[in-house]
């Protein structure tokens, strides 16, 4: 019999039973009426909770293809496009619009740092950028941007389009589309809303919506905003398969974070992730993102010296707790530990225990139960 793994890595999350529930459902037919208005409720909701005064699109695929679809929809080749990188997600961009004929310029952080609205500002004044591309979350990095600020330098640059991916972030870190000056979100079902794989949701404010009127028929045909928007405003139409079942458990995730409160889950997520930084600070782990800028969703926490990754990360898995390896430079020197969604006290009882006992497994003198204890206290402040 396969053991529980439980699953603390930045998306896939932890899936709570509700929702494990809707995903299996009977499926319906996608024009059952039934369906239809489920789905209507769903893409109303969500546009309301993240005051989007635009189109919601909650699609099957993927956060890389929603990212697809901001530039597809946003930009023509030949445009200059602006992107503000904090770690290896960041950069996904640069490939996606190279191959769409874009001109790219690229502001980078060291990791563990952010790019500053000031340094945002600077550069957007010296050309006409048609968009400008900022991950919230990057789960290279564990580093969380500044979006509000962000917004309120974009005022000043009209013809540029803020497209935000929100992939490991949106449900976590609280956002307001509309009230930020965002002109496209994107998420993933997997990360902060609790969901299996499958889906992604593009919020498309009216600036991004009058753009996609100027650029007449583009390249891309599945993430073509015209191809959805009918869709969208009355589900019974006929583009492509929706993700049925994905859609109720969308639903209920919904209902969930409605019932928690936008800024409540995310005043949440930031006491557990400082828990969780002060716990793996007390057995000797760094977090790698600097103090003024840790994502709530996940912590990047550097290895005390000593600690070898391959048996660190497989001893954890043999304690029932998945992790992820850090990525580029960091790759062996780090370890990835998600905390975002759905996810209880006590499933992060459990993997800062089995964090501790894989430690003392790679030969580090810890403390049983400290990081544990440490996590607690501060959870009950």
């Amino acid at each position: 019999m396969n053991k529980d793994v439980l699953v603390m890595i930045p998306g896939p999350t932890p899936v709570v039973e509700s929702i494990c529930q809707e995903m299996g459902r009977t499926v319906q037919a996608f024009g059952d009426p039934r369906f239809v208005a489920d789905y209507k409720s769903l893409i109303d909701d969500l546009g309301a909770l993240y005051n989007c005064s635009g189109v919601t699109f909650p699609l099957a695929g993927t956060g890389t293809l929603a990212m697809e679809m901001a530039i597809a929809n946003t930009t023509k080749r030949g445009d200059n496009v602006l992107i503000v990188s904090n770690g290896f997600f960041g950069d996904r961009f640069i490939d996606i619009c190279q191959r769409k004929g874009l001109n790219v310029d690229v502001l980078s952080a060291e990791w563990g740092t952010f790019v500053t609205p000031e340094e945002i500002d600077r550069k957007l004044s010296e050309k006409d950028y048609a968009a400008m591309t900022v991950t919230h979350v990057d789960t290279s990095t564990a580093v969380v941007a500044p979006i509000a600020e962000i917004g309120e330098v974009i005022k000043k640059y009209p013809n540029t389009v803020y497209i935000l991916d929100g992939v490991a972030a949106t449900a976590g870190e609280y956002a307001d589309v509309d009230g930020m000056g965002i002109d496209v979100m994107f998420t993933a079902s997997q990360k902060a809303f609790g969901v299996s794989p499958g889906m992604f949701i593009l919020w498309a404010g009216q600036k991004a919506l009058e753009r996609r009127k100027t650029l007449g028929v583009i390249p891309e045909y599945f993430v073509d905003f015209d191809k959805w928007i009918p869709v969208m405003e009355n589900p019974a139409k006929y583009f492509a398969t929706p993700a049925v079942n994905l859609i109720w458990a969308m639903k209920e995730s919904v209902r969930i974070i409605k019932e928690e409160g936008l800024k409540e889950r995310a005043a949440r997520h930031r006491k557990n992730a400082d828990a969780i930084v002060k716990a793996l600070e007390s057995i000797g782990f760094k977090p790698l993102a600097n103090a003024d800028c840790r994502a709530s969703t996940l912590t990047v926490a550097i290895y005390p010296e000593g600690v070898d990754d391959a048996k660190f990360r497989s001893t954890m898995y043999a304690e029932g707790v998945v992790c992820a390896n850090a990525l580029a430079a960091y790759f062996g020197k780090a370890f990835r530990l998600g905390h975002m969604g759905n996810i209880t006290e006590n499933q992060i009882v459990v993997g800062l225990s089995a964090v501790e006992r894989s430690l003392k497994a790679c030969g580090i003198d810890v403390e049983m139960g400290k990081a544990v204890g440490v996590y607690l206290s501060e959870i009950r402040k």
